[in-house]
């Protein structure tokens, strides 16, 4: 009898907390939604809308290719472009951050909280505030995007770099220290062939992310098709908006499939 009364006595309390985690939950959307403010729809919103729909509907196909100028293959190669140094350049910075943020190559715990705070610290920053930083030093060229990609993604890949450092076997480890080798051979030998397949998955997913991130970069004047997006949809040129909505959404589609397919072979 005891057991029951304890396990009715539960029972409201559980209840009661649900209760309380709802009402708070409630609460925290009442009042973000109470702090958008909202004052109308515009008389020409409709109008907008169906000349916006209009042309993404009849995207303008003769910007796919211009040879006398700028156009949408020469804007989607900036931004792979981009993307791919700034993936390649974060990758090698973070390799030795990762190392120096995993716990269990550390010698003391202070050592690895160090290094787990730098990462933290560089990923507080988002790669658009970067990118406004590094145009004010080198200007409204694709290197700052670039260089605000390279920066901020390895505040993440150095997190997921330790991560999968301090989730290997340490058996290896264990035999070649038992063996006498130096602490280069250990890396070599016992630490790189367990992580590397992962850094390789986590580099990929890194670079997924950075393609969409340098779509947007191109907006604040980092390069890329970014560029000509912002231009058209600030002369309200809907085909041309339509057609680079379309090739992003190709190319990222086919780098997504491509990458998925690396990634499921590497783990």
């Amino acid at each position: 009898m005891s057991k029951l009364g304890n396990a009715s006595i539960r029972r409201p309390k559980k209840n009661h907390y649900r209760w309380l985690i709802l009402a708070a939950v409630i609460a925290v959307y009442v009042w973000a939604i109470a702090g958008v403010p909202f004052n109308g729809i515009k008389e020409t919103a409709g109008q907008i809308s169906r000349a916006i729909l209009s042309g993404l509907l009849s995207p303008d196909w003769g910007y796919v290719y211009l040879p006398e100028g700028e156009d949408l293959l020469r804007g989607l190669l900036d931004t792979l472009a981009i993307s791919v140094l700034g993936t390649a350049i974060s990758t090698v910075i973070c390799i030795p951050f990762a190392f120096w943020a995993a716990s269990n190559l550390s010698r003391t715990r202070l050592i690895s909280s160090s290094g787990k705070l730098l990462l933290s610290v560089i990923r507080t920053f988002p790669e658009i505030i970067m990118a406004l930083l590094f145009i004010k030093a080198v200007g409204p060229v694709a290197f700052a995007g670039v260089l605000a990609l390279g920066l901020h993604s390895v505040g993440m890949l150095g997190k997921l770099f330790a991560d999968e450092i301090e989730n290997m076997d340490k058996g290896p480890v264990e035999a070649l220290t038992a063996s006498g080798a130096n602490r280069l051979q250990i890396l070599w030998f016992a630490v790189l062939p367990q992580v590397l397949p992962g850094f390789l998955s986590y580099m990929l997913y890194r670079f997924e992310i950075n393609v969409r991130s340098a779509t947007i970069l191109g907006i604040i004047g980092a390069g890329g098709i970014g560029t000509p997006l912002i231009f058209a949809l600030s002369s309200r040129s809907w085909d041309r908006v339509g057609i680079i909505l379309l090739g992003i959404i190709v190319m990222i589609t086919l780098i997504d499939w491509i990458s998925g397919a690396i990634r499921k072979k590497l783990v």
